[in-house]
This record gives structure tokens, sequence and C-alpha cells, in this order.
């Protein structure tokens, strides 16, 4: 199983260097890396890109579903009340879910790259924060220490097959969630039989996106 924090990391770089050297030339430190903390990276056709190819990473490696979770939660797009700050939100969400869109359709991602330099040049991506689109998807999702894990994925008839938690930022199939709780390291969760599998389910639901039960 994949770390989501180790490929969202290989995703950026590789997007990074996909459009350093297709598109744009990007500030680099003294050994070359990349320098994030340079102006030219944030809320602009960079900032777009990055977010638009690692969503689609993810609809690679995991599906589309789990890169939805991974993109809208708190700690990967931090919320406050400013203004920009919702713009920005927005900006990422609607550039997340144009990845999502061609992640579901690449076969590579060589290819994936090509389709988000060329959703870049079509303007299918928002590059700046005074565009007027709106994401119209869910908003990002904000962890709870005392409830902290959320389903990312589901199986063909319903069942909770992979769990994240939001704090921790650890991904568990069902078998590791079930020993976490046997373990007694999530006692907001519980253990049942469900067809003589056992299955994780939560004690309360107080998140619209935790479907543990």
């Amino acid at each position: 199983m994949r770390d989501p924090r180790k490929l969202r990391n290989e995703a950026r770089d590789e997007g990074y260097r996909y459009f350093d050297k297709h598109i744009r030339s990007l500030p680099k430190n003294s050994d070359g890396s990349f320098n994030e903390l340079a102006d030219g990276y944030h809320n602009n056709d960079v900032d777009a890109f990055r977010h638009a190819y690692v969503s689609g990473v993810f609809t690679q490696e995991f599906n589309e579903r789990a890169a939805d979770m991974f993109g809208r939660l708190n700690e990967m797009f931090p919320t406050s009340s400013s203004t920009s700050d919702f713009k920005e939100e927005n900006m990422d969400l609607f550039n997340n879910a144009v990845g999502r869109k061609y992640g579901l359709k690449a076969r590579s991602r060589e290819q994936l790259l090509e389709m988000i330099h060329a959703a870049l040049e079509k303007k299918e991506l928002i590059i700046d924060l005074d565009d007027e689109r709106k994401y119209e998807g869910a908003a990002a999702i904000m962890p709870s220490k005392d409830h902290p894990v959320v389903v990312i994925d589901q199986n063909k008839s319903g069942r909770n097959i992979l769990f994240f938690d939001t704090v921790a930022k650890t991904t568990f199939s069902n078998d590791q969630f079930v020993t976490a709780i046997q373990n007694g390291n999530y006692p907001m969760c519980l253990i049942r039989n469900i067809h003589g599998q056992l299955t994780p389910v939560s004690k309360r639901d107080d998140l619209s996106e935790n479907n543990l039960g």
C-alpha cells in the first residue's frame, strides 16, 4: 500500500520537473532542487498544475474517491475566515477535480502529465484567485482528534476497505484497522462480525465523510 505522504511528494516533484522542462523554468535552490519558498510557485499556473497532477496520480494509484478525500483533508488545504484563503481553497479543490478527471482517463503518469498540460493550455484550470469559477463539490475536511478516521475506499458491494487517520496521517486496510481497534488505538470504534468478516464501525458519526457504520 502506497504511503500517501510519499506519493504526494513524489508526484509533486514529477509535476515540477515536467513544468520546468516543458512550460516554464522554475526557481531552484543552489543544489538544483525546486525552491517552493521562492516567488512563482503559488496561486498561479504552476500551483494549478501541481494540484491537478497530484490529484490525478492519487486517482491512478488509489481511486477517484480516495483522491477526493485526500485532496480535501484540512492538513493539506488549511482554511481560515479570510477571503484570500477561501479563494485559494476554491482554486485548489477546483484543480484537484480536473486532475481526477484526467487521472481516470490517463493510462500512465506520462500521459497524465501531457493531459494536465493540455488542460492548462485550454484554460480548464484556475490559475489565479480572481477566476470566478466555483468548485461545486464538498469542502475541506476538518480532522478531529476524537474521531479522526475517514473511509477512503469501498468495494463494489459497499464494504469499507480502506481507511485514513487524518491526524496520524496513516492509511489502513480493513484488517489493519481491525487490529488497531483491537489494540485499543481507536476507542471511538468497535468491531462487528458482518457476514463472517470482522468489520470496523464507529460508535458515533459526527463527520459526514465518516462512513464506518
